[in-house]
């Protein structure tokens, strides 16, 4: 496989680009040829399923240049190869069916494993390992991770961000969507406040870097322009600790409250009418009316919202990268642990705060997943 790139990167420019189209086209072509006859009965067949599952695995693994060194590895893909085909054999699907799917769940899974699986696991073991990669460290960088200033500090600051960014994007969501309801313009004002999310985390960093700008001299920044037109002295807003942290924050919630907006403006106009109108005969003023009947009708929605926008909070990176580059106290665990990387000979304490991150994140993604399984139950 490299000797293939290297003879790639010999060619021309305008070379390269038909022989990767082509090449994709080749393997894409044999994959689907592979599915078309899996299912067909016959001898003949039979011989290419079971050259295909054997062959398959060992061709993979040859290409990747690990013949070098572990042919064995090879082997035992041969092996793997020839008991997946006669577990086909005997699947009560049908002959071929098992086969068919792999063909098509391979590719996906194998990008899934090199992309994801594959540096998930390098990481967990160089959270253990010194920062040279050396030898073991046991639980030395997760120590530093809870102990040391940087650390504290970016543990602290992810704190604040999944805490306030979350509710406060949420609640201006669904004010906004609960008032802007049915009113005349209504599009027109979903427009202004759903336009952020167009724009990426830096544009909209580079957009709030004037907006918090500090200068000795004639002010750019919005905020010190309009305090020192009143004459008081200019604020550096991004070195005024903790508060900086907050200001970083506003703009995460200006890009995420267009967000928010557009899932539970969708929600509440699922709500049925007839819920409305029964509370409406009931005497129910309009705000029971909300709290009671259409809340309680896009609560899944809400969670949704909630732990869509904490997920892009504790792995903001862009935002501090752009305004402050975790200066004054800002830095947070996705920032802190690039810079750790970058620093060099600290792939451990990068490692650790990438595990820490890890384990933030998956318990809310476990509990979306298990509201959407009981929201798909109840239908």
């Amino acid at each position: 496989m490299s000797d293939f790139f290297q003879w790639l990167a010999g060619l021309s420019p305008l070379l390269q680009i038909p022989v990767i189209l082509l090449s994709f086209a080749v393997v894409i072509g044999l994959v689907l040829a592979f599915v078309e006859v899996s299912t067909n009965r016959g001898r003949g067949f039979a011989i290419l399923r079971l050259l295909a599952a054997v062959l398959v695995p060992v061709v993979i693994l040859l290409l990747l240049g690990l013949y070098a060194s572990v042919m064995w590895v090879a082997a035992v893909a041969a092996v793997l190869g020839l008991a997946v085909y006669f577990y086909d054999r005997r699947s009560r699907s049908g002959a071929g069916t098992f086969l068919q799917l792999t063909g098509f769940l391979a590719p996906a899974m194998f990008l899934l494993a090199i992309g994801l699986i594959y540096p998930t696991i390098r990481t967990a073991i160089s959270a253990f390992m010194t920062n040279d990669g050396s030898g073991f460290a046991g639980l030395a960088n997760f120590a530093w991770v809870f102990t040391s200033p940087d650390g504290l500090t970016a543990l602290l600051n992810t704190l604040v961000w999944v805490l306030v960014a979350p509710v406060v994007s949420t609640i201006i969501g669904l004010a906004y969507a609960a008032f802007i309801d049915k009113s005349r313009g209504e599009k027109f004002f979903k427009l202004l406040v759903f336009m952020p999310m167009a724009i990426s985390f830096v544009g909209a960093s580079i957009i709030f870097k004037f907006f918090y700008d500090a200068r000795q001299g004639e002010q750019i920044g919005v905020l010190n322009a309009i305090i020192t037109a009143f004459g008081a002295k200019p604020v550096d807003w991004l070195g005024l600790e903790p508060w900086n942290t907050l200001f970083l924050v506003i703009i995460l919630i200006w890009t995420q409250a267009g967000f928010a907006m557009v899932i539970l403006s969708a929600a509440i106009k699922a709500v049925p009418a007839e819920q409305l109108e029964a509370a409406a005969l009931d005497g129910t003023t309009p705000w029971q009316s909300f709290m009671n009947v259409t809340l309680p009708g896009i609560r899944s929605s809400v969670i949704v919202v909630l732990t869509t926008i904490s997920i892009a909070s504790l792995k903001v990176y862009d935002i501090v990268s752009s305004m402050t580059g975790g200066r004054s106290e800002t830095t947070v665990l996705a920032y802190e642990m690039v810079r750790q990387f970058q620093l060099g000979s600290r792939t451990g304490y990068s490692s650790a705060l990438a595990v820490v991150l890890f384990v933030l994140v998956l318990p809310i993604i476990i509990y979306n997943v298990r509201q959407q399984k009981k929201q798909g139950g109840t239908r």
